[in-house]
């Protein structure tokens, strides 16, 4: 199964033998082996029996709390890993080492191309749009990535593509009753930014997971500045994962009509945007279908998942910071 997600405000997250069962209001809502279970992810509130908390730990199965909006809270970890080395060559890789540098350079690189070839594979399908002057200016910033050696003027080249990017994502919605301005959350005040946030929010649940059983400590990353709590390296994985899963997962969703305007509703206070509770549902039903399908990794020239991808990227970055590979291949498809 993948991932389960409790979308019911209240329910319970109990077991029965070896299986989760999550009920509400006196009904049945899941019944799955634990076998199946990667993840599970609660969207507002529920209880979790004991039994559960002590299962999933011992199972290593990440528990990730986000509000009802799509928020992320906290999760529910499972011990780390043994694998110590890993984590000491993490660490003696912080601040503005060479290995760290390259890094960097390559989740970068990694989420810039692909940016760039999202909006050159829109631009070829559809010949009516002219995407040119954002693909130039993405180009602009990626031209310069290998010679650039300082992380805060590769945090600037990051930050110059994402604005192209972003500045001509409206012109990648053909459904006339959704409309992208700008990018904008915490809260996200419109159906579009309200679909991204939620997105990225399973995304870096995801992400986390992936790093988390390859045995590095997610808090210490390297484009993303430390932070009390932040789970910096997950933040720094997720970049080249980004257009790959969660805009085309917005993009598809949007395009085909399968999400309509009146399938969100806006806070009266805070103006948040979020979706209603059986769009809520359908959304996770096509995000878990995404990361699901397969593609050719192109370093390992076999096929994989998305969900099995998280995994081997940081089987690889693990691999370079232990000097076993002289370079980090970020994940770029075209």
């Amino acid at each position: 199964m993948g991932t389960a997600y409790i979308t019911q405000q209240d329910a319970f997250i109990g077991k029965t033998d070896e299986r989760l069962v999550i009920k509400a209001e006196k009904k049945k809502l899941l019944d799955i082996p634990l076998l199946k279970v990667d993840g599970v992810v609660v969207l507002g509130r529920a209880t979790v029996s004991p039994a559960v908390i002590k299962e999933m730990l011992e199972r290593h199965i990440p528990l990730s709390f986000l509000t009802a909006t799509g928020k992320y809270l906290g999760r529910l970890e499972p011990e780390v890993t043994k694998n110590i080395f890993v984590r000491k060559a993490q660490w003696q890789a912080a601040g503005e080492s060479d290995q760290a540098i390259h890094l960097v350079q390559g989740f970068v690189r990694g989420k810039l191309k692909n940016y760039r070839n999202s909006l050159m594979r829109r631009q070829r399908n559809h010949e009516y749009l002219d995407l040119s002057k954002s693909i130039t200016k993405i180009e602009q910033a990626i031209a310069p990535i290998n010679e650039t050696t300082s992380i805060d003027s590769l945090r600037g080249l990051e930050g110059s593509g994402s604005a192209a990017y972003f500045g001509s994502f409206d012109k990648l919605i053909t459904n006339k009753n959704f409309q992208f301005t700008h990018r904008n959350r915490r809260p996200p005040t419109d159906p579009v930014n309200a679909l991204l946030s939620l997105g990225y929010a399973l995304l870096r649940h995801d992400i986390q997971s992936a790093i988390n059983i390859v045995g590095f400590d997610p808090y210490l990353g390297y484009l993303h500045v430390e932070r009390y709590g932040r789970p910096s390296l997950a933040l720094d994985l997720m970049e080249e994962f980004r257009p790959l899963i969660v805009d085309a997962v917005v993009l598809n969703a949007i395009n085909h009509e399968l999400l309509k305007p009146e399938d969100f509703e806006q806070e009266s206070l805070s103006k948040a945007v979020s979706l209603k509770k059986e769009s809520l549902k359908f959304f996770l039903k096509v995000y878990e279908q995404k990361k699901q399908s397969k593609f050719k990794h192109p370093v390992f020239k076999r096929q994989c998942t998305y969900q099995e991808s998280f995994e081997w990227q940081a089987r690889l970055m693990a691999k370079y910071l232990m000097g076993e590979t002289d370079k980090y291949p970020p994940l770029i498809l075209k």
